[in-house]
């Protein structure tokens, strides 16, 4: 055997250099995370020492966590060894470093900070209680029998966890268009108040504790916006996007047995409307494809197929692909979940 050329083999327990692919991978993760804190401090100060805010202060935080949850993942894609332990987010390990968690945590503080109700905000002491009722009462109103219009209900408070958190009467840090309980806008409310006042009319002698309510919340809104009051704003943005959907409860059910995929499928009809009703309507769900370019770039700018070169060069993909890659909604639907089972204790 010849001898071994010690000067040329790498030391024992050396590491391999790196190829220029990773290296810069791991320097764009780095320029990334450095930009990602830069903003948070810049916020934080702003907030704490009461200096007014620039127009739309979240969009620049956002899309700085996109932009560091993007060059994570193309880190991992170069150096699978760079994939860390579990976190607590629920995200999954490729797409985010664990120990980057306190960041986020404080991300999220300076959104409740930014997104506050405003003063005259008109608070639910029920919120949750609300929404799931609405969305019964409205699938109900449908035609839905009991086991359906809870299907809705649970499927609404899902909506109420995508938009906001499951906060009430919450402004927008990144848009000056979109508030309130289910984010809609002013045209969007209105809609939903014309459909809403068709559909009552109808309920005054089946559901008369309900409307009684929403009198009493019409009565106390009065001339103001309407997305100010919780009832009013979630009531209204059912009525405009989802609820002539709820009609296909049963089919959408049969279909997406997971009540999370049923949440995201309606939450798609808040992002890309068009196609997931034509989805519906094929008769194959799941295997419906879009290509669109517009309607990929939609998905992306709502944290669908955001994340690494890999997932943006996707020109297209199944409607059963882009559930799956909706996994940013995982947490937000299992709180949901778990608040319609503390609706049922109740």
């Amino acid at each position: 055997m010849a001898p071994v050329n010690v000067s040329m083999a790498p030391a024992m327990g050396q590491p391999a250099a790196l190829t220029t692919k990773q290296s810069n991978a791991r320097d764009t993760y780095t320029h990334s995370l450095s930009n990602f804190k830069s903003i948070l401090n810049e916020r934080r100060s702003e907030i704490d020492s009461n200096r007014r805010l620039p127009n739309l202060p979240g969009q620049a935080l956002y899309l700085a966590r996109i932009d560091l949850m993007s060059a994570y993942k193309d880190l991992t894609d170069a150096l699978p060894s760079k994939i860390g332990r579990p976190n607590k987010f629920g995200i999954p390990p490729e797409y985010f470093d664990a120990d980057i968690e306190p960041l986020v945590d404080e991300y999220g503080k300076l959104f409740d900070l930014m997104e506050a109700p405003p003063a005259n905000a008109q608070n639910s002491a029920t919120p949750f209680k609300d929404v799931f009722d609405l969305g019964v009462a409205i699938a109900r109103a449908k035609g839905l029998d009991a086991t359906q219009a809870e299907a809705a209900g649970r499927i609404s408070l899902g909506l109420f966890f995508a938009e906001t958190n499951g906060k009430q009467n919450v402004g927008n840090a990144r848009s000056n268009t979109y508030k309130g309980s289910l984010q809609t806008g002013p045209d969007e409310d209105r809609n939903g108040r014309r459909k809403w006042e068709a559909l009552k009319k109808s309920m005054i002698t089946s559901d008369p504790e309900l409307i009684a309510r929403d009198d009493r919340e019409e009565a106390r809104i009065g001339d103001m916006d309407h997305r100010l009051n919780h009832w009013t704003a979630v009531r209204d943005g059912l009525m405009n996007a989802h609820a002539d959907l709820f009609r296909e409860i049963p089919a959408i059910v049969k279909t997406l047995p997971s009540p999370i995929d049923q949440m995201k499928f309606f939450e798609l009809i808040q992002i890309i409307p068009t196609p997931t009703r034509s989805a519906l309507r094929s008769g194959h769900l799941t295997d419906y494809r879009v290509s669109d370019r517009v309607i990929m770039r939609h998905l992306r700018n709502n944290s669908i197929f955001a994340f690494g070169q890999a997932d943006r060069r996707r020109t297209s993909a199944s409607f059963r692909e882009i559930l799956d890659a909706m996994w940013l909604f995982n947490r937000k639907f299992e709180r949901a979940i778990s608040k319609v089972e503390e609706v049922r204790a109740r």
